[in-house]
């Protein structure tokens, strides 16, 4: 199965184009926001992902429209890749130390979107980036991904090594979670 998708969203704030391969290749990311270009080559890279992501949004107003968005498409994205889901591992989880910060990631691809998000942020920017953005793009990827998504920064003082470690802990549980590993729906139920 190709296990690839291609997603575009447009609105009055924010137009997203998103290839997406589960399989792998190149990772692009131009968002406008360059730490959040870096967080999500971080996040692709781990996750063994191929990502073409264009994005741009009223940065003259901030980067909420432009991240929350981004995580919209992402999340798309990821949902029509995975089809049905037979045969995907479905969990995942990883820890993540970056210097002086811990960060936990754990997630269920069970069709349920949920989010519970733990992580204190010591600095309020990280370049053009607010820190509390964050939360937004989790939140609008699990949502439209489907994912039972559980996050914390377990500790950590400097915010940018915070997130960082949540984003790269995120991709390395969705590599476990959409790893193949029979034909079966992997699901007391039967379906996902």
């Amino acid at each position: 199965m190709a296990r690839i998708s291609n997603i575009s969203r447009e609105t009055k704030e924010t137009s997203i184009q998103a290839r997406l391969n589960l399989g792998g290749g190149e990772v692009r990311v131009d968002t406008g926001i360059g730490f959040l270009d870096h967080m999500l080559h971080a996040m692709a890279f781990y996750a063994g992902f191929g990502l073409d992501l264009t994005a741009r949004g009223d940065l003259n107003v901030d980067g909420h429209h432009t991240v929350e968005d981004t995580g919209i498409v992402l999340g798309q994205a990821i949902r029509e890749a995975l089809g049905d889901k037979r045969g995907i591992r479905r969990f995942g989880s990883a820890y993540v130390p970056m210097d002086e910060a811990l960060a936990f990631t754990s997630l269920d691809f069970s069709g349920r979107a949920f989010l519970v998000f733990d992580a204190d942020m010591p600095q309020e920017r990280l370049g053009d980036y607010d820190s509390c953005l964050t939360e937004e793009f989790m939140r609008a990827l699990a949502f439209n991904g489907g994912i039972t998504l559980h996050q914390r920064g377990v500790y950590g003082k400097n915010a940018h090594h915070i997130t960082e470690a949540l984003f790269k802990s995120l991709g390395l549980a969705m590599k476990d979670a959409v790893r193949v590993e029979g034909q079966e729906v992997t699901s007391t139920k039967g379906v996902l």
